[in-house]
């Protein structure tokens, strides 16, 4: 029995007894990690955790801890009146405003993690407050920075068409970018239509102009409150390992509530993520690590709010996604992908092998890096396209879209920020909706993508 073989019957045994028993999915994947990388293929520690996620655990640590600050100190607050007056009220532009800011700061060269870190956590606070379903909040935020990953300046839209052009594929850096982004508005259209956005817009205007808020406590009908879906999120399951039981309720809807001004820790806050925008679309600075020196210098400033806010962050969350990605980056580091690309890539009928190329790229990389997964598959549809049957540029933005729009799965950096950022009582409802839509997409999204852009594209009647 193969290494591969292995390695991918130990992450089925992952998410079966996941399932079935109440252990956090992270835990079993280190535990995995060690059993398959020390105790199967004799590797040292150092070489079994070699694909933990650090940079990812920073993300998730620094940006929760500094917006649980935010929240605590107010800011958020001020933020969300201020955008509420800004929009005149129309809680339903607030997803859509979330999803094209999103785009935009990848479009211009963000990291796609690093723009929804900066967004994600904002736009759930608007969703506990303004009774948004958090699900359509994560899901705008995340495909709206979807939308911008193929810019030809952005940096998945660099790294892809750089290994086109070296691999010695024709490309086109504007079908890719357009293709790409048609695909996420549409998905963005779906989601806003599918998770609440219809009654959103059929409540109108919201009573936090006049300076009264819209909240409904969780699962209330409060009467004008905009809510999504027939339980608005909040249905009872059961609760996974590692997610806390809800702190307090939201205050009730009737409660008008203080027009905030600013202070010196609030301003001190906005600089923070002004900065964090600034650092990571210029200096290209690692936004977690700019996250938790904003929130050092804050809790130096208000130790009271800062000690309170590191009870705040999701370590359940954090446990979950580490341990899975490091996992995933074991597969990797023995050969998984590439042997089942060699072997796909072997097939007699190019069309087919595009295909399982795509779902090979929208699997891998609802777990892992969408850079990396797309560096070691274009590579490989060099074979398919000596047959002249399968169009370069066609399959090329196939296979990006198939990689990148999964990237809302909660073991992904994107998902795993907007379950990390949704509210306490609501992350349990949230990581199964995104687990459903992401590998709903990863059923989906591939054999979509292919028939749209290598199938009708190359077909003549």
């Amino acid at each position: 029995m193969s290494a591969q073989f292995v390695s991918i019957a130990a992450l089925l045994a992952i998410f079966v007894i996941g399932t079935v028993r109440a252990v956090n999915l992270g835990a079993l994947a280190f535990v995995a990690a060690f059993a398959v990388g020390a105790g199967v293929l004799g590797m040292d520690t150092s070489e079994v955790l070699a694909g933990f996620p650090a940079e990812l655990f920073v993300i998730l640590v620094g940006v929760t801890y500094l917006f649980a600050i935010a929240r605590n100190n107010g800011t958020v607050e001020w933020l969300v009146q201020a955008a509420v007056r800004a929009v005149g009220g129309r809680v339903a532009a607030i997803p859509w405003i979330m999803f094209v800011i999103s785009g935009v700061l990848v479009a211009l060269g963000a990291v796609s993690p690093a723009a929804v870190a900066i967004i994600a956590p904002v736009g759930m606070v608007f969703a506990a407050r303004y009774g948004i379903n958090p699900l359509l909040m994560g899901l705008m935020v995340v495909h709206g920075s979807a939308a911008g990953n193929f810019s030809p300046i952005g940096v998945l839209g660099v790294v892809t068409n750089g290994v086109v052009e070296n691999s010695g594929i024709p490309g086109s850096a504007t079908t890719l970018f357009l293709s790409n982004l048609g695909f996420n508005v549409l998905l963005g259209i779906g989601v806003f239509l599918a998770f609440g956005g219809r009654s959103l817009i059929r409540a109108g205007r919201t009573a936090a102009v006049s300076g009264t808020t819209a909240v409904p406590t969780p699962g209330s009908r409060e009467s004008g409150a905009p809510h999504a879906g027939p339980d608005d999120g909040t249905s009872v399951v059961t609760r996974p390992s590692g997610v806390k039981a809800p702190a307090k309720p939201l205050p009730r809807a009737d409660v008008p509530t203080e027009t905030l001004t600013l202070d010196r820790d609030r301003v001190i806050t906005i600089v923070s993520m002004i900065g964090m925008v600034v650092g990571a679309l210029v200096l290209d600075l690692d936004v977690g690590l700019m996250a938790l020196t904003a929130a050092v210098v804050l809790t130096l400033l208000s130790p009271t709010t800062g000690k309170e806010a590191v009870g705040q962050i999701s370590w359940g969350i954090v446990l979950l996604v580490c341990g899975i990605v490091t996992y995933s980056g074991l597969m990797q580091s023995i050969g998984t992908v590439d042997y089942l690309g060699d072997a796909i890539s072997k097939l007699d009928t190019p069309l087919l092998a595009a295909l399982l190329i795509c779902y090979i790229g929208a699997i891998v990389s609802a777990f892992a890096s969408t850079t990396g997964i797309l560096g070691a598959l274009i590579p490989l549809a060099v074979p398919l396209l000596a047959a002249g049957q399968v169009g370069a540029v066609g399959l090329v933005a196939a296979l990006s879209i198939s990689s990148s729009v999964v990237d809302s799965s909660p073991f992904s950096t994107n998902g795993a920020i907007v379950v990390a950022n949704a509210p306490e009582e609501k992350q349990e409802v949230v990581y199964r909706q995104l687990m459903k839509w992401g590998f709903g997409l990863v059923l989906v999204a591939p054999v979509v993508s292919w028939a749209g852009l290598t199938v009708l594209a190359n077909w003549r009647p």
